[in-house]
């Protein structure tokens, strides 16, 4: 008798955008619940899960690869073993890709949590799993996550899992590690801030031959919840307000802009637009696509 199979082919999507070829790749996924969210109530969220045929808040966690002209960028580094067996497979799934970490030669941040950040240093070692990468991130971030005075206001869980980890993770890379504000930080990637999720926290606009993709981090965690109600923020938020802000911001510059989007918690591969509906927007996953 043939064997079942017991688990997925290797999750890994391209897409092209013009000259730039994009290609989701899987760190997992992680199951969280209705207490992670601010600013709506449970049976309202639940509604909200129910409509989109959803039993519980599952969240995607995904990287990107960018090729770009001769450079190979890497877009989160994924969860390492830091939040659980369902997360922590990007190495894995690299290796399916065909691509060896020493190949990477950037690695971009959207921003320093654990599930994007994790995936940089092997935590048992403390060395670096991509020897030749140059670190790129926003200057607020590091400038938070150092800060011995903001990690004594957290939580021991927040010392823990985002202060000491982003610490911990970043330690390889800092005599490689370039800061930026915004503006264009490879061929064709532009840095777009998108404060409030954290001080940092940053979208990636792809641009090449007429074509556009924006990888918009962690604007989005429960796409169920958050693209009708766009208010509701998460308790990993440091400033929710300032995240509802800058999720209004992007929802209408992508409706507006007609822009293809994806980011790190949209169901995988992520590639969706956003569309108006009535007062508010609603995300439209893109066709799978046989041939790049």
């Amino acid at each position: 008798m043939r064997e079942k199979p017991q688990q997925q082919i290797a999750p890994i999507y391209h897409r092209r955008i013009g000259d730039i070829v994009v290609t989701a790749v899987s760190d997992g996924t992680l199951e969280r619940t209705y207490e992670m969210m601010l600013g709506v109530p449970e049976d309202e969220a639940h509604k909200h899960l129910a409509a989109a045929c959803r039993s519980s808040f599952v969240l995607s966690v995904n990287a990107f690869l960018i090729r770009s002209r001769d450079r190979l960028a890497l877009v989160e580094t994924g969860s390492g073993a830091y939040l659980g067996p369902t997360a922590g497979h990007l190495m894995a799934n690299l290796e399916a890709a065909g691509v060896r970490p020493a190949e990477i030669d950037t690695i971009l941040l959207t921003h320093m949590h654990p599930d994007h950040s994790a995936g940089l240093t092997d935590m048992t070692t403390g060395t670096a799993n991509y020897a030749n990468a140059e670190l790129v991130v926003h200057e607020n971030e590091p400038r938070h996550w150092f800060d011995d005075t903001a990690m004594g206001r957290g939580s021991e869980r927040e010392k823990r899992l985002m202060f000491q980890q982003a610490r911990e993770q970043t330690a390889p890379y800092r005599s490689r590690m370039r800061t930026f504000t915004k503006g264009e930080v490879l061929p064709g990637v532009t840095a777009l801030p998108m404060p409030g999720h954290t001080p940092g926290h940053t979208g990636y606009l792809i641009e090449s031959g007429g074509e556009r993709l924006l990888i918009w981090g962690d604007v989005v965690h429960m796409p169920e919840v958050q693209v009708p109600r766009p208010e509701v923020s998460m308790v990993v938020d440091t400033d929710p307000a300032a995240a509802a802000a800058s999720r209004r911001r992007v929802f209408d510059m992508a409706a507006s802009e007609r822009l293809l989007v994806t980011g790190m918690h949209l169901h995988f591969p992520g590639f969706a637009h956003v569309v108006r509906e009535g007062a508010g927007h609603r995300l439209v996953s893109e066709a799978w696509r046989q041939t790049l």
